[in-house]
């Protein structure tokens, strides 16, 4: 999925609502996620905060009824592009750190970690437990030689 200029344009959009709702203050807001959650069906991208209580919407007309397999995987490279170009802003936001925003489907499953900001340490990619299993049978087999 080649995403169009309005794509791009309603998930920057959508991003700076987000900025706008937890500006930053001296009484950070306690939140451990922001959740995006994603329709395939509709097209709709709804954030939520921990309670479930949204805090904006969209609707993107490019996926709405989009049957490719990799609908999420490549909408989070691009959601995960606008955050990683809105870092600045997002480190200002009044929020409590540490907190992520959490790729969900549309029935509320979370597919992946987006972004997460922590004072000391921000990661920014894909799954973060990614081939750890592997890795951690290469490394014992190093031992047990």
């Amino acid at each position: 999925m080649v995403a169009t200029e309005q794509t791009l344009q309603q998930i920057d959009r959508f991003i700076k609502k987000i900025l706008q709702k937890f500006p930053e203050t001296e009484d950070n807001v306690l939140m451990t996620d922001i959740h995006l959650r994603v329709s395939q069906d509709s097209g709709e991208m709804v954030a939520f905060d921990d309670d479930e209580n949204e805090i904006t919407r969209c609707v993107v007309e490019q996926w709405i009824e989009n049957t490719d397999e990799d609908f999420y995987e490549e909408t989070a490279k691009l959601l995960r592009s606008n955050l990683q170009r809105q870092h600045a802003e997002i480190e200002q936001m009044g929020i409590l750190k540490p907190f992520s925003f959490v790729l969900e489907d549309d029935e509320r499953e979370s597919l992946e970690e987006l972004h997460l900001i922590d004072d000391e340490t921000i990661i920014i990619g894909g799954n973060l437990m990614e081939d750890l299993e592997k890795d951690l049978d290469c490394f014992l087999e190093g031992l047990l030689k």
